[in-house]
């Protein structure tokens, strides 16, 4: 059995399920602090003429504090304004109208705290890639010996190009000639549907 520890991704990118899809456990740490610059509430879709990053606004900004006690701001109406982008981006992919509706009722639950948004968008990834994956939320003591952890390894500070894990694997996206690489998870699913694992089995390093 293969068991690792990951961050928790707002939507996460190809880079992330190359990691995440060696595993049958993989152990999330709702007590880990929060972090600037990372992509706990920030995730990148293609648009028309470019790449976009999609943001959740949050309350306060307070450094360091627990993930799970990060707020979602609301005084933005970013619910819609995230609906009508992958919508914008996605309207006309193969596999938009089977796989956007478990999406929207994510967004439309009203969580109130990012960590639950995330953690239940990422439970639908793993649904409608079909992976066994079992998530399993614990604090640093009470992770096992055995289990590789890969938290703060995947960040934006660093291209992906220098890290062990995600190489390009084009397929045929939406807009314009040149392949835009390591996008979130949605670009893949709407995109190939069932195909994108084996496209992610691709993308291994």
């Amino acid at each position: 059995m293969k068991r690792i520890a990951l961050d928790l991704h707002y939507l996460p990118c190809l880079e992330y399920f190359t990691v995440l899809r060696r595993a049958d456990e993989v152990f999330l740490f709702p007590r880990d602090r929060y972090t600037r610059q990372s992509y706990f509430n920030r995730t990148s879709i293609l648009l028309a003429n470019k790449v976009h990053t999609l943001s959740v606004p949050i309350q306060g900004r307070r450094p360091r504090i627990p993930l799970d006690e990060v707020r979602i701001g609301a005084e933005q109406n970013w619910v819609n304004n995230h609906l009508r982008a992958i919508q914008s981006g996605y309207g006309k992919s193969p596999f938009f109208e089977y796989f956007f509706p478990y999406f929207e009722v994510a967004y439309r639950r009203g969580d109130t705290q990012l960590w639950d948004l995330n953690l239940n968008l990422l439970t639908i990834c793993l649904k409608l890639l079909r992976w066994p994956v079992k998530l399993i939320l614990v604090s640093q003591e009470e992770l096992p010996a055995d289990v590789m952890d890969f938290r703060g390894q995947i960040v934006p500070a660093v291209s992906y190009v220098d890290r062990p894990f995600y190489r390009e694997a084009a397929y045929r996206q939406n807009f314009g000639p040149n392949f835009a690489t390591n996008l979130s998870i949605l670009d893949l699913l709407f995109c190939l549907g069932g195909a994108a694992d084996d496209l992610l089995s691709k993308s291994q390093k």
